[in-house]
């Protein structure tokens, strides 16, 4: 089968975006990544319409990515900051991935704005893909993609009948040829 005859509305990176492909929601987990939590304090660092924060929050908190705490200060009401929770703290390495790239390929001539470094031995961070078997996966390594239990036909697609050239396992380059 060729990788267009799959559904990819069951794709994993399609059901993402689905939650994560929004710019604001993107800068909101940066942001409470980097220990800003509170709403007002969301709202004031990243410039975002109060409803507009509103709705990415209630959105975060619907799929799992972050909870809403509650805390007092002393003589006020009781207000929400939120937290990452293990769900969402998986996503460091998206992020990660997101900032190496915009300093590789979006930054200006000043260079990057932060740098990240390992606290524990001062050396810098950068993201790495390998294999189970520990490769290097660098952008022009070749991959193959194989349908996995979740997958299901296009609508459309015909089953390939076993043994055929189309029944092997799509390669899925990662660069241009």
């Amino acid at each position: 089968m060729k990788w267009a005859d799959y559904d990819s509305t069951v794709c994993s990176v399609a059901r993402t975006v689905e939650v994560l492909g929004d710019r604001w929601t993107l800068l909101v987990l940066r942001d409470v990544f980097n220990g800003i939590r509170r709403f007002a304090d969301l709202s004031a660092h990243l410039g975002i319409a109060r409803d507009v924060l509103a709705k990415r929050l209630a959105a975060l908190v619907e799929e799992g990515l972050i909870s809403r705490v509650p805390y007092q200060e002393p003589g006020a009401r009781t207000r929400y900051e939120y937290r990452l929770t293990d769900a969402g703290r998986e996503l460091r390495p998206v992020l990660l991935a997101l900032l190496e790239w915009g300093d590789r390929h979006r930054c200006d001539a000043a260079g990057p704005p932060a740098q990240l470094f390992h606290a524990d031995c001062g050396a810098p961070v950068r993201v790495e893909v390998r294999c189970a078997e520990g490769h290097e996966i660098g952008p022009r390594t070749r991959l193959t993609a194989k349908p996995g239990p979740g997958s299901r036909l296009a609508p459309g697609s015909r089953p390939a009948q076993p043994g055929s050239r189309s029944a092997q396992p799509a390669t899925v380059p990662t660069s241009s040829p």
